[in-house]
């Protein structure tokens, strides 16, 4: 009786490349997402009160739930249009789309409808001003950032941190029903907040970002001058964190905070000056955390 040999490599291969859920909730970023969570929550958290305006709490949860969906399309659209250039680097090749467990198409289709979802879900359980401003914001990141900044322009990371600013303007929005002095602060500290970190890792990863033709600074004006702008924006980000302070949006524990983390972070930049070994690593790591501490002594300060 003749044997027949079924070759089933093909099949193999196309269950390793099966996408899951898992794999969808990878596109929407979710250290991103879980950053712009936390700094839209401390945007609603801080704003003071308006009396004209009610913010119920459940409301809010979904306020928050809809921004962390915002910020997930976001990503679910920037990794689609950056789908042939994530093959060629080393930090991003093995996303879900380069690896073949989704498809363009179908992360094209994700994204646009979590986008809609996002803006008509703050709009209907919040206010439409929070709704428009999470939809310019997705908006801009996908579009302004992903499509334009990204890949024409050294001012890139620059111009495009405006994009990850807006959070916490759009926490205040939901708590208030209007933009205020407090969350234009906090879009201020992000915003100068991105440059260094960015750049930091642009060091890291130069020969990533130059085989996939990306004018990040230090392939486009070399490593001197990115790590002199990397301090001229601590310079500028440091004292920046004293405004809460400054306009009395904050009290003394969180000057205490800021100073003691913000001479760190210039303490790390200088290091990165000084080309001392691991520096750029060091930065990029510790600003993450400066950052999270930064904003958590808002919230601390005013629970205290």
């Amino acid at each position: 009786m003749p044997v027949v040999t079924v070759n089933t490599s093909g099949i193999d291969e196309n269950i390793n490349k099966l996408s899951s859920p898992f794999d969808y909730f990878r596109l929407m970023k979710p250290r991103v997402m879980s950053l712009v969570v936390f700094t839209a929550f401390v945007g609603y958290y801080t704003a003071e009160p308006v009396e004209s305006y009610d913010s119920h709490p459940f409301l809010a949860l979904i306020g928050i739930f809809a921004i962390a969906l915002g910020a997930g399309a976001s990503g679910v659209l920037n990794q689609w249009y950056d789908s042939d250039i994530d093959q060629l680097m080393l930090r991003t090749r093995d996303r879900p789309i380069p690896q073949g467990k989704i498809q363009p198409a179908d992360a094209l289709s994700f994204g646009v409808i979590t986008s809609l979802l996002s803006v008509i879900i703050l709009g209907l359980s919040v206010n439409w001003l929070a709704a428009s401003l999470l939809a310019f914001t997705i908006l801009f990141y996908a579009i302004v950032y992903t499509i334009w900044l990204k890949r024409y322009t050294v001012q890139n990371i620059v111009i495009g941190g405006a994009a990850g600013a807006f959070p916490p303007v759009i926490g205040q929005v939901c708590a208030t029903g209007n933009i205020g002095i407090e969350s234009l602060i906090l879009f201020l500290i992000i915003f100068l907040w991105t440059p260094p970190h960015f750049w930091a890792l642009a060091l890291i990863k130069k020969d990533d970002y130059a085989a996939a033709n990306i004018p990040m600074l230090p392939i486009v004006a070399g490593e001197k001058i990115t790590r002199k702008n990397i301090l001229i924006y601590s310079f500028l980000l440091v004292p920046c964190s004293f405004l809460p302070w400054i306009f009395d949006y904050s009290g003394n524990l969180y000057l205490f905070i800021a100073t003691i983390s913000g001479l760190e972070f210039l303490r790390r930049s200088f290091l990165i000056i000084k080309k001392v070994e691991g520096s750029e690593k060091s930065l990029f790591i510790y600003s993450i955390f400066y950052l999270s501490i930064v904003f958590a002594g808002i919230c601390i300060d005013k629970i205290i």
